[in-house]
């Protein structure tokens, strides 16, 4: 049977969401082409013969992405299945039904997309049986990535000295927390799921054949289970020495692993993405976040204490940001000299809320929000204050046009500073671009 599988976007990753069932598929003796439309053109000819076609949808901006193309997949090929499968994809059940998706698959998608390419393949049905969220163990196998595009079209590592090929895997899939605004959490609900660390190590080996000079890691929280991360990162490094890699890792488990941070230093690790979101512990609190500003200031002078480079990531605007506590937001970069180690992009978060986030169990949020909109797929909030709204709009035209025209950090940030009208700068120096390593593609849904 011929397969056609479709990623619109994955944060300029190599999508491991397209390899990994595409093993499963070609085991199983079928025609699979991967077609990652974030650097190529759809496959038309794959497209017109495709008995089944599936869409990864990890994310909120590859969701988006989907709605604006299914209507011409459906056009130049009426005849395929059309499968959606991803975080995203049972989040939004209702809307990609709608849309012509018959199959929706979540969780641990790979048994699913196989069960049901077999009975496709079969009578030309969908499998009864097929659950939309699945989370239980299953037998992970080497992504299988041949058909996508090479590893130079996605993001590169930023080092001192140039750039890095960057490769892409994932040690392990959901998570055991459950932060109110997470899109992980309604499909996993605490549940987490290792891969063993054969099929990693083999799915590095072969991207490092490749041309992969670093890798990312995608794990929603690496140290989930720390007693798999930690072995695996060491032998990383034994086979490899010169091989770097980032991981994203909590606050909390920072501070609750703290005896792990110098092996990830010493193993090879650039940098650490950890999801602060905010300095307000109140707002952190609505979030379940598990941490305080107290929790985070110490992890950070933990890391620096070990030479483990931090990186920070924020959702600044909430529907409880004020004028002053934006600008404190501000403030407190400078003061913990994070101001141009920051992706810009980060200081114009806009907090969101698509269907199924655990934070319309809050009675407050529930009394915030409109009705869903399926065109944003989210449900719409604004502050109570409209020139805060305003501030984020006109922060995050700052941003592009800075794009544009590649306007230093330092620039961009006395720019945003400028525009919260935080007063007067203090006098203390910001670096042109960022002093740690840092991808080229920065990290937000």
């Amino acid at each position: 049977m011929h397969i056609l599988l479709v990623s619109t976007y994955e944060m300029g990753r190599q999508p491991f969401g397209l390899a990994s069932p595409a093993a499963w598929l070609r085991a199983d003796g079928h025609e699979v082409t991967q077609a990652d439309l974030s650097c190529s053109p759809m496959p038309r000819a794959a497209a017109e013969s495709a008995d089944l076609i599936a869409f990864f949808l990890p994310m909120h901006t590859a969701t988006r992405l989907f709605l604006r193309l299914v209507d011409r997949v459906r056009a130049v090929n009426p005849r395929a299945h059309l499968a959606a499968y991803g975080l995203y994809a049972p989040l939004n059940e209702r809307l990609l039904r709608g849309a012509g998706v018959s199959t929706i698959l979540g969780g641990e998608f790979e048994p699913g997309l196989r069960e049901l390419a077999l009975a496709l393949a079969r009578n030309g049905e969908a499998a009864p049986g097929v659950r939309a969220v699945a989370t239980g163990r299953q037998q992970f196998l080497v992504p299988d990535r041949k058909g996508l595009p090479p590893l130079g079209a996605y993001a590169q590592l930023v080092v001192p000295d140039g750039t890095r090929r960057v490769g892409y895997t994932e040690a392990s899939r959901g998570c055991k927390h459950l932060c109110r605004h997470c899109p992980v959490v309604p499909v996993y609900r605490g549940a987490f799921r290792v891969v063993p660390r054969e099929v990693v190590l083999e799915d590095v080996r072969r991207q490092v054949a490749a041309g992969a000079e670093h890798i990312t890691f995608g794990d929603p929280d690496f140290f989930n289970g720390p007693g798999h991360a930690a072995p695996l990162v060491e032998a990383l490094h034994r086979e490899w020495p010169w091989l770097t890699y980032d991981v994203t890792i909590k606050v909390e488990h920072l501070l609750k692993h703290r005896d792990l941070l110098p092996v990830l230093r010493e193993t090879g690790c650039a940098f650490v993405t950890t999801a602060v979101e905010s300095f307000d512990d109140a707002v952190l609190e609505r979030l379940a976040k598990g941490h305080t500003q107290a929790d985070f200031l110490e992890a950070l002078s933990l890391t620096r204490r070990v030479a483990l480079p931090l990186a920070p990531t924020f959702i600044p605007f909430t529907p409880w940001t004020t004028r002053e506590s934006y600008r404190e937001f501000l403030r407190t970069l400078v003061a913990l000299d994070l101001a141009t180690q920051v992706a810009p992009i980060q200081t114009a978060i806009r907090l969101l809320i698509p269907e199924g986030s655990l934070l319309l169990e809050l009675p407050e949020v529930r009394g915030l929000v409109g009705l869903f909109g399926a065109k944003a797929l989210s449900y719409p909030w604004r502050n109570a204050d409209e020139w805060v709204d305003g501030l984020c709009a006109r922060i995050q035209q700052a941003i592009k046009r800075g794009d544009k025209r590649r306007v230093s950090r330092a620039a961009l940030f006395r720019e945003i500073w400028d525009l919260a009208q935080a007063g007067e700068f203090p006098d203390v120096p910001l670096a042109d671009r960022s002093t740690i390593p840092y991808l080229t593609e920065p990290w937000y849904c």
